[in-house]
């Protein structure tokens, strides 16, 4: 897989991400900024699933990993920011 074929596969994936933890979540923000939300999520996601000692293999697993990231970033982002966590 070649390098630009991985950034747009890992932006498609953040972006995917957002969309599915922002209907969890709540909320609204901008495309590029969503997106960024759903790349660190990944890697948050990643990384807690690491300690668990459990490794995302395949798109699904990734794509789950990610989710549970980017809902564990705008969860930490709201209460950062003082902002509910879920919108009414």
């Amino acid at each position: 897989m070649s390098v630009i074929t991985a950034f747009i596969l890992w932006i498609l994936l953040g972006a995917v991400a957002w969309w599915v933890a922002n209907g969890i979540m709540g909320g609204r923000g901008s495309f590029w900024g969503d997106v960024l939300i759903g790349i660190v999520g990944a890697l948050i996601g990643g990384f807690v699933f690491r300690l668990i000692g459990f490794t995302a293999t395949g798109l699904g697993w990734s794509l789950l990993t990610a989710i549970i990231g980017a809902v564990i970033l705008i969860a930490i982002l709201r209460a950062v920011t003082h902002r509910p966590v879920m919108n009414t």
